[in-house]
This record gives C-alpha cells, sequence and structure tokens, in this order.
C-alpha cells in the first residue's frame, strides 16, 4: 500500500507543544519572563507551530527568511514557504528586548500564557513591502493587509516552546485532530490519496459536489474547517460543524469523508494562502487539496482562479501537495443537477450560482432557500441558528 506524503522539509512532523513533564516547571520560570503579547493571528500560528501544521518551523521568522518568503517564497535555507510568519511588537517594547532574552508569549485577547520563547533576532518590519508581496495590494479595505499594517514595527524572531493550546481544543475536542493523529487515522481508514477541502462556511450544494468530485479520484476527503478568529457575518463554528455533519450523514457514504477543524486564522491571501493551505495539508498527510473558485480570496483583489494558476508557477519538490482544480459549480435546471463550465453545456439562464455569502444573505433576511442551493438538513440547522440570533 502506498504511504502518506511527507511531512513538509523532511520526514517527521515538528510538533512545538511541551509534554506534560515539561509544562509545569516551563510555567514556573514564565512568571519571571517579560510577557509580550500576541494578536489573534500570531496566537493562531503559535498554536499550528504546538501540534505541528507548521513543520519544519521551529519559531517565528527571522529577517533574512521573512525578506525570501516576501519576495521569492523560499527561507533563507532554501524551503518552499508562501506567507511570512512573523511576531510583531511596538518600537518601544522592541527596544527593551534582546536577542538571547527569554520572554513570555501572551493571547492578547484571553490574557492566557501561551508559549516561551527564545528571542534570536530582533528586527525592522517593512509593512508595505510585505504586503505588496504577500498580497499583492497594500489597500487596507483588504482585511489581510489592514492586520499587518496595524502591526508593530519591530520583528522579534526565535523558537518557541507551547505550553499551553489554550480554549479551542477544549471548546472543539472531537474536531480538534493534530496532524499526527489525522495522519494515523487516514493509515487505519487505509487511505493513502487524501484531498483536503478547506471551508470557513457550512456547505452548501457547490461545496458538496467539489468533494464528491475530489472522491472519485482520491482515498477519501478531509473536511477541514477553520476554527481560528473569522470575518464579522461569518457563521460560527459550533453551527457549521453540525450543519455538516448533517450533510455528510444524509449525502455521503460512511467512511469516505472525516470532518475535523484546525485553529488558522484566515489571512485571506488568495494565492499565496491556498500554497500555504496546501503545505499544512501536507503536514496533515492529505496529498491534495481541492482548490475551487476564488480560493481564500476576498472582494476583487483576485482573479477567480489565481489560486489555481500559481501551483504551476513552483520549483520540482517545492511542495508534495498537489491541488485539485475544479472550475465553478452551479446547479443547471436543464442538466437537472450540479455541474461545472466542463460539464454543462447550457447557458447562464438555466444556472443557479450557489455562494456562501449570498447563503447568509438569505438566512439573513429570512429568505426561504431553494433545493438547489442546500440541502434542507442543512438549511434547518442554519434557520434555527438565525432565528435565534434575531
Amino acid at each position: 500500500m502506498a504511504e502518506l506524503v511527507a511531512p513538509h522539509g523532511g520526514d517527521r512532523l515538528q510538533a512545538l507543544i511541551l509534554s506534560e513533564e515539561e509544562r509545569p516547571p516551563a510555567r514556573a520560570r514564565a512568571r519571571g519572563l517579560k510577557r509580550v503579547p500576541m494578536t489573534s493571528r500570531e496566537a493562531s500560528d503559535v498554536l499550528l507551530m504546538a501540534m505541528g501544521a507548521y513543520t519544519p518551523l521551529d519559531g517565528f521568522m527571522g529577517e533574512a527568511d521573512w525578506r525570501g518568503v516576501c519576495t521569492d517564497m523560499r527561507r533563507e535555507d532554501g524551503l518552499f514557504w508562501p506567507i511570512p510568519i512573523t511576531l510583531s511588537v511596538d518600537s518601544a517594547l522592541g527596544a527593551s528586548i534582546e536577542p538571547g532574552e527569554d520572554i513570555v508569549l501572551v493571547d492578547a485577547d484571553s490574557d492566557g500564557v501561551l508559549a516561551l520563547m527564545e528571542v534570536t533576532e530582533t528586527y525592522a518590519v517593512d509593512r508595505e513591502f510585505e504586503c505588496a508581496n504577500v498580497f499583492r495590494t497594500t489597500d487596507v479595505a483588504h482585511p489581510g493587509v489592514e492586520k499587518v499594517m496595524r502591526q508593530g514595527d519591530v520583528n522579534l524572531a526565535g523558537k518557541v516552546a507551547v505550553i499551553d493550546e489554550g480554549a479551542i481544543p477544549r471548546t472543539f475536542e472531537r474536531l480538534y485532530l493534530r496532524p499526527d493523529e489525522t495522519r494515523a487515522l487516514f493509515a487505519r481508514l487505509g487511505w493513502s490519496r487524501v484531498a483536503a477541502f478547506q471551508t470557513r462556511n457550512p456547505m452548501h450544494r457547490s461545496h458538496e459536489h467539489l468533494v464528491k468530485i475530489a472522491l472519485e479520484v482520491t482515498d477519501g476527503v478531509f473536511i477541514h474547517q477553520v476554527l481560528g478568529k473569522l470575518k464579522p457575518g461569518d457563521i460560527p463554528a459550533d453551527v457549521r460543524t453540525r450543519a455538516i455533519a448533517a450533510m455528510v450523514d444524509n449525502y455521503f457514504i460512511p467512511d469516505t469523508v472525516i470532518q475535523a477543524g484546525y485553529p488558522i486564522e484566515m489571512r485571506y491571501a488568495g494565492p499565496r494562502e491556498a500554497l500555504l493551505h496546501a503545505l499544512i495539508r501536507q503536514n496533515f498527510g492529505c496529498s491534495h487539496l481541492i482548490v475551487g473558485r476564488d480560493h481564500a480570496g476576498v472582494g476583487d483583489y483576485y482573479g477567480p482562479f489565481e489560486a489555481q494558476e500559481i501551483f504551476e508557477n513552483l520549483w520540482p519538490g517545492a511542495l508534495e501537495t498537489r491541488p485539485i482544480k475544479i472550475g465553478e459549480t452551479f446547479y443547471c435546471h436543464r442538466c437537472e443537477g450540479m455541474a461545472t463550465a466542463r460539464t454543462c453545456p447550457h447557458g447562464t439562464e438555466d444556472r443557479v450560482t450557489i455562494s456562501g455569502t449570498r447563503q447568509r444573505q438569505m438566512l439573513a433576511k429570512g429568505e426561504d432557500i431553494p433545493r438547489e442551493f442546500s440541502r434542507p438538513e442543512v438549511v434547518a440547522i442554519l434557520k434555527a441558528f438565525y432565528s435565534h440570533r434575531s
């Protein structure tokens, strides 16, 4: 039987969470160290380091890695990495921290201690340079750009040792599968060709169609939803979980899909973020990532299929996980079912275009959701949520 894809950059996962035995002395040592607050995005990055999803990173990037990733998607050692993973502070705090110093990383939202960090370097960050390269825009209306532009003037680099993963694993205990756990689960199921499907929305008929296409060419699909901070108006993860479970239970063959979640915070970096999602899924053991229309995009900053096209620009060996590229999906009345532009010869007048944004708008207004748009079991859960919220 074929093996799962290797972790990125090597043959083993690098999870930065300390062992149970190591955590009490680490917490004791943390009490005497300088506290550095992290944004929700930085805290999310620490959690991904903790579980090994950012293998082989051992902490936040130094200046050479940061600059290389921004310009060429390569660390200083040549390893492929599409988006910089950095920790920033304001000038005053940055000036007070010396290379060689140990600090405590604190989640600013909860004030909880997450990790220790051995600072190896401090450097000034050029925020416009980063945004122009990673997001291809410096427009602060872009949510990812806006976050970078608000961050501090100084980046701290160094190795991270995670003490606590915070509340997310406890809140979503059944969903919170780490890369070593998913690899073991895929192996038990006999899967080697595994497609990941990233979602931050309850799955409508187009999402269902994407996953079913992927099931035709793989052993199974890993439905992997975002548990990190989302945009205002997005549907909470606990509601999404129940809605996705209702769809899976009623419209998929048992043991062909697995639903899980992970604590990433979206950057909405479009093509670059699609590559990061693929890299992360390689660490989870997935050989493929489903990349549909406007993957990880926002507004009209990126073309609808740029997230697919960017994979063709990678050099040999950069990334093992490959995209499953699928065009826009829709319901066609004349075909009497779901289709894509490659399979349906009919015009736009026969097509029902489906999107998560449109579905949220209809739910918020109390409109009926057509069966062509979403499964009734899913709609019932979502309507209950919106009714309760109202």
